[in-house]
């Protein structure tokens, strides 16, 4: 720099006593050519003495003081000509050097400026800055001894400040990369500063998994900003919201009930997974996924699945859509009548046990129900999980189908041997038995004289002479009885049992012990 302010303050010098020069050589001719034509001189008007034979008082001084004076002087009004810089100003200039430590950039000062060489080394160790390379730097320090500090980065960060500042004002679109989680959100890296996306603004449509996000290029727009606060928020909503809702428009416009469209698996919850089949994100029901059991949504489905749907309810109004999955695929139901005809034996598998029975998969999509009444001829139990769990494996017999409601009734008892089948081969009317109280009720008692065959005890026919209103005054539940059976009705599956039957009646013994014409006292 030295060298440049030296050359342009001689070049100055030469031509200032280049022009002193060519002043005296033309003073010196006018005063000689009045001597040599004094004809000529007289018709002339003559130039004044002041202006062509005296030298300006200025012009003298320099003479007078030489060639080092005229150096001063040009250097003074150099300096005085030089561009006033400040602290916090951001200047353009010119990388001249680079050391180990720093990197000297000319930004048009007398004296290089030095910006650390950490401001131009990337993450990798290596220099991101060559020589003659133009950048901006931030005047950190100047004036005095030593050379200006300038920092590359904070113009860097000043820049990137002011053009986010504009693109909050002008409501544009900034570039960003999602660096990290955050309470409540996602962080930002916009141009070297950093910006918080709130969770709710990051799409139009909820986002569950938040670090799937990181190390995402976005898109979004300044809607809060103080450069005070060192404060920046975005939205990516406002803009996707402007997308969804141009496909949105496009997709209610074009479908229809019954249709089929391909959507994308958005979002899995307990009851059902949400489909964006273009804009607007429809239900598909669990219900509606398989003609099977499906315990759980995401035993079949995955978030990013592309899925072909029906639509099967549209409510424009209300922007709601809602899918099948499993209407695309063949209904099970429209061949169980041919499949499973009744009194057939199949086998099938334990899906769910209630308290009134077990639901029986014999495909997927056809279930039927084996009741309680139906698990067993001799057994008596309070709940079918006692005979079967979820998961066995067991063979049926159909006794029944609906294919309009969808219901199958099986039996297990079925297979195996009826002791109604058989039991006239073992009890005749007035046989006497022996068996134990299973149930009381108003009208009598049920008596189980072998697995599975109950006969009935009515409340009149428990004495002959006490007159009884419960039979719970004289019986209780699991009691050891006698009783005769007095009436058989086998299709039925019905035994009339008499315990007063066991002693004679009062009237039988009056007429054992008296014949007509008897005289009695009474």
């Amino acid at each position: 720099m030295s060298n440049e302010v030296i050359k342009p303050a001689e070049e100055k010098v030469d031509t200032e006593n280049s022009a002193t020069e060519s002043t005296n050589k033309e003073s010196t001719a006018e005063t000689a050519a009045p001597a040599n034509a004094e004809g000529a001189a007289a018709a002339k008007t003559p130039e004044p003495t002041t202006e062509t034979t005296t030298p300006e008082p200025a012009a003298a001084e320099e003479q007078d003081a030489g060639g080092e004076m005229d150096f001063g002087a040009m250097l003074a009004q150099f300096e005085q000509e030089q561009v006033a810089y400040h602290a916090g100003e951001i200047v353009s200039g010119k990388v001249v050097g680079i050391s180990d430590q720093v990197a000297l950039v000319d930004f048009g000062y007398k004296s290089e400026g030095v910006v650390p060489i950490e401001e131009f080394t990337s993450p990798e160790g290596e220099i991101t800055v060559g020589q003659g390379d133009e950048v901006e730097v931030m005047i950190k320090r100047i004036g005095g001894d030593g050379a200006p500090n300038l920092s590359f980065s904070d113009a860097k960060n000043r820049k990137s400040w002011d053009e986010i500042d504009q693109a909050f004002k002008d409501d544009t679109v900034v570039k960003g990369k999602i660096t990290a989680k955050t309470k409540g959100g996602l962080k930002v890296d916009v141009q070297g500063v950093e910006a918080f996306l709130p969770g709710s603004q990051i799409d139009s449509r909820p986002i569950r998994n938040l670090d799937a996000l990181i190390g995402e290029e976005i898109e979004a727009k300044v809607v809060k900003f103080s450069r005070k606060r060192n404060n920046i928020v975005l939205s990516r909503k406002v803009i996707t919201d402007l997308e969804v809702n141009k496909q949105k428009a496009e997709t209610l416009a074009k479908i229809e009930e019954g249709y089929i469209v391909d959507g994308v698996v958005k979002n899995l919850t307990d009851y059902g997974v949400f489909i964006d089949i273009g804009g607007i994100d429809g239900l598909l029901h669990v219900t509606d996924m398989s003609w099977g059991r499906l315990q759980k949504p995401d035993d079949r489905f995955k978030v990013g699945d592309t899925v072909q749907v029906k639509v099967l309810k549209l409510d424009r109004d209300k922007e709601k859509v809602s899918l099948g999955y499993k209407q695309l695929l063949p209904d099970p139901w429209s061949t169980v009548i041919e499949l499973y005809p009744v009194e057939s034996r199949i086998k099938g598998r334990i899906s769910s046990v209630t308290e009134y029975g077990a639901f029986v998969e014999l495909e997927p999509g056809v279930e039927g129900l084996v009741h309680i009444s139906e698990m067993s001829w001799a057994k008596r139990m309070k709940h079918p999980k006692h005979f079967v769990s979820k998961g066995d494996e067991v063979e049926v017999q159909v006794l029944g189908i609906d294919p309009d409601e969808r219901r199958i009734s099986l039996g297990i008892k079925q297979l195996q041997a009826n002791p109604w089948d058989t039991i006239a081969q073992r009890f005749q009317v007035g046989s006497k038995v022996q068996g134990k109280v299973r149930n009381l009720t108003d009208f009598g008692a049920f008596v189980e004289i072998e697995d599975g065959v109950d006969g009935l005890v009515h409340v009149s026919d428990i004495s002959w002479s006490k007159k009884i209103k419960h039979p719970k005054d004289v019986l209780k539940k699991g009691q050891e009885v006698e009783a005769v059976i007095t009436n058989m009705d086998i299709p039925g599956h019905r035994l009339s049992l008499s315990i007063k039957e066991l002693t004679p009646s009062a009237w039988d013994t009056f007429t054992a012990e008296h014949k007509p014409g008897d005289v009695v006292k009474g």
